[in-house]
């Protein structure tokens, strides 16, 4: 297996369509993009040398663990345990929670200097750059990816989204469709999670618009038909860049027409 610089990554990224400047939101799995020479960390170091301080990296940093045993986050605990799990779950810290299964790379970014992570307990993102205080000065509980979130403020600054190694089932962007979409199955649904209310941890309950992503890998093949993102490799991963805009507009499409 061949060693992987970091020159060779920003080389890639380059070729791949990313520039000085970007706003991108990143997804991906370090273990696809093969042996990087000092793994997560120099991937992160190219993606910055490619966008500059001008740029402005946001990656998912969720921590949906952070959720009642109800949904099925626990599945490796008994239903008897329930009620422990509410009654203990350590309360969401942005410094100190760690991710859940966002993958190597984004757990060393939600530590990375200068990057911000928002106040979500169970669905938050971290960013760097230039407009990293606006992208996560405010993630509010029952607004996860609506108007005014971190994602939607992305379709404000006409950011990318690459997809590094991972599938569009991945692709957090089709959330902000979701919310957009008008379609006979859209609810709400309600959720808890363990935060800190006037320095005290309680088990807050809140509503937010219910979403699961069975069907964003259909999203994206019917997207690419229709799009053409730019396709390429990052080292051993495949990879796709494109307009956040236009695959949110495309999902809100796609949803509306084929949604029960």
């Amino acid at each position: 297996m061949r060693a992987l610089s970091k020159k060779e990554l920003s080389d890639d990224l380059r070729r791949l369509g990313l520039e000085k400047g970007d706003v991108v939101m990143v997804h991906t799995s370090l273990k696809k993009i093969g042996y990087v020479c000092g793994g997560a960390q120099t991937v992160i170091e190219a993606l910055i040398e490619v966008v500059g301080p001008e740029g402005t990296i946001m990656m998912p940093t969720q921590s949906w663990k952070n959720l009642d045993p109800e949904t099925g986050v626990h599945w490796d605990a008994d239903e008897s345990e329930w009620n422990k799990i509410r009654e203990n779950w350590p309360a969401y810290d942005r410094n100190l929670t760690p991710t859940n299964t966002m993958g190597a790379v984004a757990e060393m970014f939600r530590k990375w200097p200068g990057s911000i992570r928002t106040n979500h307990p169970a669905r938050s993102v971290c960013a760097w750059g230039k407009h990293a205080e606006y992208l996560t000065e405010e993630h509010t509980l029952s607004n996860i990816f609506g108007e005014g979130s971190p994602i939607a403020k992305l379709y404000e600054l006409d950011a990318k989204v690459l997809l590094l190694g991972v599938g569009y089932d991945k692709n957090t962007s089709i959330h902000l469709a979701d919310v957009r979409a008008n379609y006979p199955g859209k609810h709400e649904c309600i959720e808890h999670s363990a935060i800190l209310e006037n320095g005290v941890r309680v088990w807050k309950e809140y509503s937010t618009l219910f979403v699961d992503g069975e069907d964003f890998e259909k999203i994206g093949e019917a997207f690419e038909k229709a799009y053409k993102p730019a396709i390429g490799k990052i080292g051993e991963a495949d990879a796709r860049l494109m307009k956040q805009k236009d695959i949110v507009d495309f999902s809100v499409l796609w949803i509306e027409k084929n949604r029960r």
